[in-house]
């Protein structure tokens, strides 16, 4: 299952780095990849083998310094 959520205020590898970890920190969660958009809203895909708590993956975003601003989740 994927689920691809916005991001904003990324602007950096290290950036990507904290949001992985914590993403990667969520029960389920198998694969985080993050297209970053520098001047925008980036994209972080979440392959996972069960659905997942949209709340959870924005307080894991949070808890990485950042905001989700869409879930699809």
């Amino acid at each position: 299952m994927e689920t691809r959520v916005g991001i904003s205020g990324m602007t950096c590898n290290h950036c990507i780095a904290s949001v992985t970890e914590e993403l990667m920190e969520l029960d389920g969660v198998e694969i985080v990849t993050i297209d970053l958009n520098k001047d925008g809203i980036s994209t972080a895909s979440i392959t996972s083998g069960m659905a997942l708590d949209p709340d959870k993956i924005s307080d894991a975003v949070t808890e990485a310094g950042y905001q989700v601003v869409s879930n699809n989740a």
